[in-house]
């Protein structure tokens, strides 16, 4: 099968050439990152601040989450349609950015997550930017802790890296046997009709099982957001039902 669309612009060459740098600047940077990475900070995201613990993804630091955070923030508020109760899922919450912004947006959200110590540092970030009536932090592995449940929005900064996580922290956020394929799988029993995906991708990772995935399930994909940051490239993909009307 081929790729979709969306896929197409990450070339190849491009990925490699980008992943070569990528690593060169990894090298430089890399005691700098690992003393910023493993302590408690605080860090502005769009205006807002988050606490991020030791074993939490820096959203700030690994510029995934603060992309993501400002595709949400620039995307349309809740409601469009007169809904009276817009859902929002943020899997994979981590720092809990994603959940925040989406509640900034009118969203009512539930951030789940697969790290014990990511759901300690959610509900950090919900008291400390006041919303705590919006946010339910949920502790568990993908759609398990909100089984039955449908959303009108989805985020997701997956796994980059496909292997066996080496701990039960912060390498939960970088490495998967399988979390792309078990979230494409799983995704339409989740959306609403009418609703969508935002899922953040990079050529520092692997993107193409992810997207993929989602092909043979049936979803339209679009670009939301791409941006180059000199090392990697990382996209944030719109990703809808195709029979929803829009997409492909």
């Amino acid at each position: 099968m081929s790729p979709p669309p969306a896929a197409a612009g990450l070339e190849p060459r491009l990925g490699r050439w980008v992943r070569f740098w990528s690593l060169r600047w990894l090298k430089l940077k890399l005691p700098l990152v690992r003393r910023r990475a493993r302590r408690l900070v605080i860090e502005p995201v769009e205006g807002r601040p988050f606490v991020v613990l030791p074993e939490v993804f820096n959203p700030a630091l690994f510029r995934g989450g603060r992309l993501l955070a400002q595709t949400v923030a620039s995307s349309p508020h809740a409601d469009p349609h007169g809904l009276s109760r817009p859902c929002a899922l943020d899997m994979g919450t981590g720092s809990g950015v994603g959940a925040v912004f989406a509640a900034a947006r009118g969203y009512r959200t539930v951030a789940v997550d697969l790290n014990d110590e990511a759901v300690r540092c959610a509900r950090i970030n919900v008291l400390l930017n006041r919303l705590e009536d919006r946010i339910e932090v949920r502790g568990g592995d993908l759609f398990q802790p909100v089984r039955g449940e449908r959303f009108h929005l989805v985020l997701f900064n997956p796994p980059f890296y496909r292997g066996q996580p080496r701990d039960q922290g912060i390498d939960l956020a970088w490495r998967s046997q399988d979390a792309m394929e078990r979230f494409a799988n799983g995704l339409e029993q989740v959306l609403e009709p009418g609703g969508r995906a935002l899922i953040l991708l990079s050529t520092e990772g692997e993107s193409r099982p992810m997207l993929s995935a989602l092909q043979e399930n049936g979803f339209a994909i679009e670009i939301a957001q791409r941006r180059h940051y000199g090392n990697e490239i990382m996209t944030v993909y719109a990703v809808s039902p195709r029979h929803s009307g829009s997409g492909q």
